[in-house]
Formats: C-alpha cells, sequence, structure tokens
C-alpha cells in the first residue's frame, strides 16, 4: 500500500452547501464524526466498503453505527426488501410479514414470548420503560451512568440543549459493575420500576468494560426482590454477542430486550422482546408511530435474522475481531505505541494509552485518510462481508498512521 492520503474537495464543497439548508450542515450523532480531512457525504457502498463523493474507497470499521452486520447491499436482505415493497409499503393495514417477523424473534431470543415494533432503538427502550411503569405501578427508572438508551428528554442529560430539570426528574444513575450502589438505591426508593443498562458498558470516549463476574447474577436478584423489571438495551450489541440475546452469554435472564441496527441490516426497524408476564401491560401501554408498521424494512429483517442463523454470525464476528485487534495492536508496539482494545472483539473501542487524547483523535483522522474509516470516541464494528484482505489493507494504512504520528 503506498503512503498516499485521500482528498476530499467534493465532499468539503457539498458540505458548505448543506450548512445553507441543515442547521450545522450534519446533524445528529453523524455531526461528531466531521472532521476537515474526513469524507461527509457517500455516493455508493457495497459490502464492507463506502465511497465518498471524490470517489475514495473506505473499509468501513463503523458499518453505519452498528446496522451493517451482513454488508452493505447483501442480496439476499434486498431483495426481501424489494419484493416486500412490490407488495405495498405503509398500508392501511398491516402486513402478514409482521406476524412472521414476531414469530421469528419468539423463536430465536431465549426470553422472547411476544415482540412490538418501532424505527429506532430509543422507540423500543421508551416503549420498554412505559410497559415497566404500567406493570409495577411505578415511576423511577436506574440507569447506568453514561449509559445511552436513545435521544428521548428523560434520556438526556439536564444540562443538553432544549432539556429541562423535569424531563429526567425520575431518573437515577448508577455507576456500572456497582452492585452496592443499585442495592442502596432500591432500598432507599420504592418508587423504582425498572433497571435498563446495556449487556456490557460500552460508552464513548473510554475504555468498555465486561460485567465482573457475578453481576448480572445480583443485578436480577436485586431487581426481582425489589419488584423492579430488567431491560435490557441490546440496541447496539444485538446479534453480535449471541442470536439468542447478549444476555445468554451473561449468564441472566432479562424481563424485556431492546433490539435495533442491525436486526434489518441497515433497513430502518427496532424491536422490543419480553416474557409472558409482561403480556397485558404490553397490550395496553399505547406506543405508535405512522411507519411503525411499513412491511419491506420487516422483511429485511426477517431475511437478516436467517442469514444470520446460517453461520452463527457472532462467533465468525467474534472471531474476526479478535484477529484484527491482534493485528491492530502488533503494529502499534511495532511503532512503539500502546494500543488498547476494549469491549466485544465485533464491536471493539480502540484508545491509545500513554499519549493525549490529541494524539489519538491524530492517528484515527491518518487511518481515514489512508481508506479506513474509524472514529475516535466511538466504538467500532465488523461486518460478516469484512475479509482477511480487508485486515491486511487496515493494518498496512494504521501503520503509515503510526508512522506520520
Amino acid at each position: 500500500m503506498k503512503n498516499t492520503t485521500y482528498e476530499v474537495k467534493k465532499s468539503d464543497e457539498f458540505f458548505k452547501k448543506a450548512k445553507e439548508v441543515i442547521p450545522g450542515g450534519i446533524f445528529g450523532h453523524y455531526k461528531y464524526a466531521v472532521r476537515d480531512s474526513g469524507p461527509k457525504f457517500f455516493s455508493k457502498s457495497e459490502g464492507a466498503y463506502f465511497w465518498d463523493l471524490d470517489d475514495n474507497r473506505y473499509v468501513d470499521l463503523m458499518c453505519g453505527y452498528g446496522p451493517s452486520i451482513l454488508g452493505y447491499n447483501h442480496p439476499e436482505v434486498e431483495e426481501a426488501f424489494k419484493s416486500s415493497s412490490m407488495k405495498g409499503n405503509t398500508v392501511s393495514v398491516a402486513s402478514p410479514v409482521m406476524v412472521d417477523l414476531a414469530a421469528k424473534l419468539v423463536e430465536m431470543v431465549d426470553i422472547a414470548d411476544w415482540a412490538l415494533f418501532g424505527k429506532n432503538g430509543g422507540d423500543a427502550t421508551s416503549l420498554a420503560v412505559m410497559i415497566a411503569r404500567e406493570f409495577t405501578g411505578k415511576k423511577k427508572i436506574i440507569k447506568i451512568d453514561d449509559g445511552y438508551h436513545g435521544v428521548a428528554p428523560w434520556m438526556q442529560d439536564k444540562d443538553r440543549p432544549g432539556i429541562i430539570s423535569s424531563d429526567s426528574e425520575h431518573v437515577l444513575k448508577v455507576k456500572w459493575n456497582d452492585i452496592g450502589s443499585l442495592e442502596k438505591l432500591l432500598t432507599l426508593n420504592n418508587d423504582v420500576a425498572c433497571f435498563i443498562s446495556s449487556p456490557y458498558d460500552h460508552p464513548v470516549m473510554r475504555d468498555n468494560s465486561i460485567a465482573e463476574t457475578g453481576y448480572w447474577e445480583n443485578v436480577t436478584k436485586l431487581c426481582k426482590k425489589h419488584n423492579v423489571l430488567t431491560i435490557v438495551d441490546d440496541v447496539r450489541a444485538g446479534f453480535r454477542i449471541n442470536l439468542r440475546g447478549s444476555n445468554v452469554s451473561f449468564n441472566f435472564e432479562p424481563d424485556m430486550i431492546c433490539f435495533g441496527k442491525a436486526i434489518a441490516n441497515g433497513h430502518p426497524l427496532a424491536a422490543l422482546v419480553g416474557k409472558e408476564a409482561l403480556r397485558e401491560a404490553a397490550e395496553s401501554v399505547y406506543f405508535t408511530g405512522t411507519q411503525f408498521f411499513s412491511g419491506p424494512p420487516m422483511a429485511a429483517a426477517l431475511a437478516t435474522l436467517e442469514e444470520l442463523e446460517k453461520v452463527d454470525a457472532p462467533s465468525v464476528l467474534i472471531k474476526y475481531g479478535e484477529k484484527l485487534n491482534q493485528r491492530l495492536e502488533g503494529v502499534a508496539s511495532e511503532k512503539g505505541f500502546n494500543l488498547i482494545a476494549s469491549g466485544m472483539p465485533s464491536m471493539p473501542y480502540y484508545r491509545l494509552e500513554g499519549v493525549s487524547f490529541e494524539t489519538h483523535i491524530k492517528w484515527i483522522d491518518e487511518c481515514v485518510k489512508r481508506g479506513v474509516y474509524m472514529l475516535a470516541y466511538h466504538n467500532h464494528f465488523v461486518s460478516l462481508a469484512h475479509t482477511e484482505e480487508d485486515i491486511d489493507f487496515i493494518e498496512s494504512a494504521a501503520k503509515q498512521a503510526f508512522e506520520n504520528l
């Protein structure tokens, strides 16, 4: 691989145009990825790659922030989507594919006795909280400090623009892996409806961490003791750790699980599954949206889940991530740096130890300029479309990036 870097002139020009009609040019979580030297818009995507407006190709280690688990434009998934689209999209009554997808999730996911659908992961988490409140008759939510469960006002920090203090007045926070603090909160508050957490801690801008031995066992015991429902936010990690639910790999049973991102390989869909005891509460809660019953994304999800089952996708992704981590750690060491890969190998978070965060950002920028799309603050993702050749390419780009530091 030649030591050349990409130019993004067309992308920068289009970004100027975007700023005229869109506040900030790019909004939401995508705006945090905008760098002067990096791509802002894509022209096409295929498999493990996307191309920017200057026709630069990138090996994508973000996978759309997680949705692309099979790779972009996967033929079976896209065929299922198109076939369903020919029959209708959002129609005045539901498509039968909704029932087929719900049945598939009930069959696949260990704790699932029923399934409901939305569009974003935040739909699933907000619905889960409402069901918990209806079932328990209690108000408060316990979440992990820095845990992310969507952009609903109840989840956002009080100092965020547009958020008022009352939005989160019923939200309590505990540190990850801190059973003592959780027990104290539950003892002092008899109005807690639910505890919500990702299956392992994957915050932004710091190392990800797996639960300590016995953590989840103690969490579920404490919650049952205090009549508190346990909700797993599997939106980001879902189907990348275990197809039966990430909780299975950590040996515990939640009451509800929220899915999104990878469930339909990039088509807009989220799902909430739960136990039989919550069926009546789930039926009584009113939570809906105009496009919630769109059939084609559900058909895409059904095809995605079937493709994931064929190869036991989580085991493949984890093995690939382990190999990628080892190669990157090795080239970092070779160049005098210490790269930390934390979290699950199928969605690793990278950090350069012993240097400033600005240096870490610089390394990421240098990788991006050489065709490896990464972010400095967020965990990464691998897909089934990534190949051994891609690892070679990533390693070479990372090596040149380290040399440039």
